[in-house]
């Protein structure tokens, strides 16, 4: 069988299995779910030598430390896939929820209901933990998925898929609910994005130039964000301490995670005071700073930054700083340069946070909190399917609900138009 004939297999089955999801009840979600999160804990050793073979894959072939870094599975990370399941079961099923139910003057009754999107397919690079993540949103929210992961971590993706099985087999779940693509053919990427027969809405989760591909050549929906170019801003009403530990945090928490803070900005006002302890702390950990004119003469030992640098997702210990002249210049700077997903102000002044929650036009807003903190996990989601910097049906980190779209329902009693 080539791989055009492999996908339209995967959808068809895909297909299939989303509409036997749509009408599964919830306590059969949530069995798979919980024993999906078993399977995981009792084949923790298999998991991890999976892992190992993609690892020393990646060196041999010369994967960035970002990269090895999200393909890792450390235990950790393996505990964290296990509590996801687990908190995704325990959150409230949002298929079958109805709202808005009014009486017009017909007297027809009018409301919403919330219903799965169908077959969502998912493409993704390194992150072998994503596998699992979408996995448990796609089912807990009566959808059937096609999981496309990077060749990479093709052998921990396929030990992770073996536990995904196991959960869906016990709860008496079609097992085609969750398909993970087992070829590394290229050519298979191009097929899922190209089946609107078959596929509802494609989640793409990787590097720019994938992503920009996917949304080019997509016959289908897509729920995206390009790139994670954040900001912290340092007003000058903020409180010392947390401007440390935040500022601090939100670079060198992770450096290959698009939450990570890409651009630093300090008011005037207190740059004299902060900037050169901050930049103590960040050369002590190793991170490249590159700084505009008013931050070089301050710290002349720092690098330029250029034009390019204020546009740039690092994925890495580099940081471009820039001083502004008050929050204005700060939300004009996050407003021209942000990719419009996670951005911060750092404040004690209450107008302020208000006014910058209002103006800052991110997927996520955050006052006196790192940024590393835009996650589906942190927000109580339970896991992600990604996050999007889209504006219409969802935006920022997509839990349950990104999942689901919302449909009329009219409830009458024999009323005719006249």
């Amino acid at each position: 069988m080539d791989v055009a004939q492999y996908m339209t297999q995967l959808g068809e089955q895909a297909r299939a299995a989303s509409r036997l999801m749509a009408r599964a009840d919830t306590d059969s979600k949530n069995k798979a779910l919980l024993a999906m999160a078993e399977a995981i804990d009792a084949r923790r050793e298999a998991l991890v030598e999976a892992n190992r073979t993609d690892m020393e894959n990646g060196r041999d072939k010369g994967l960035d430390d970002a990269l090895l870094d999200r393909l890792e599975l450390t235990p950790a990370r393996i505990d964290g896939m296990i509590e996801g399941l687990r908190q995704v079961a325990a959150l409230p099923d949002p298929i079958g929820a109805i709202r808005d139910m009014s009486y017009r003057p017909s007297g027809i009754q009018v409301g919403k209901m919330r219903v799965p999107l169908g077959v969502i397919g998912i493409i993704y690079e390194s992150r072998p933990n994503v596998t699992c993540e979408a996995a448990s949103l796609c089912l807990k929210s009566g959808n059937a998925a096609i999981l496309r992961g990077g060749s990479e971590a093709i052998h921990s993706n396929q030990a992770i898929a073996t536990c995904i099985a196991e959960g869906l087999k016990a709860a008496g779940l079609p097992h085609e609910a969750v398909q993970v693509v087992e070829t590394t053919d290229r050519e298979a990427v191009g097929r899922l994005i190209a089946m609107p027969e078959y596929v509802d809405v494609i989640v793409p989760r990787g590097g720019k130039g994938l992503i920009e591909r996917i949304s080019n050549d997509a016959r289908v929906p897509v729920i995206k964000h390009l790139d994670g170019i954040c900001h912290v801003y340092i007003d000058a009403e903020a409180d010392r301490t947390k401007a440390l530990n935040i500022a601090i945090n939100a670079k060198t928490h992770r450096y290959g995670t698009c939450n990570t803070m890409e651009t630093l900005l300090v008011d005037a006002a207190v740059a004299g005071e902060l900037l050169p302890e901050l930049a103590e702390h960040y050369e002590q950990l190793g991170v490249e700073l590159r700084g505009c004119e008013r931050t070089l003469a301050l710290l002349p030992r720092l690098n330029a930054a250029t034009d390019a640098d204020w546009d740039t997702e690092y994925l890495a210990p580099i940081l471009s700083i820039r001083i502004v002249d008050g929050m204005d210049e700060a939300i004009a700077h996050i407003n021209r340069h942000s990719s419009q997903h996670t951005d911060a102000i750092i404040t004690e002044n209450y107008t302020k946070a208000r006014a910058f929650l209002r103006e800052v036009d991110s997927s996520s807003v955050m006052v006196n909190a790192s940024t590393r903190f835009a996650d589906g996990f942190e927000y109580g989601l339970g896991a992600e399917i990604g996050i999007s910097t889209d504006k219409i049906h969802a935006r920022g980190p997509v839990g349950l609900e990104g999942l689901t779209s919302e449909k009329y329902i009219v409830l009458g009693d024999g009323q005719v138009r006249s």
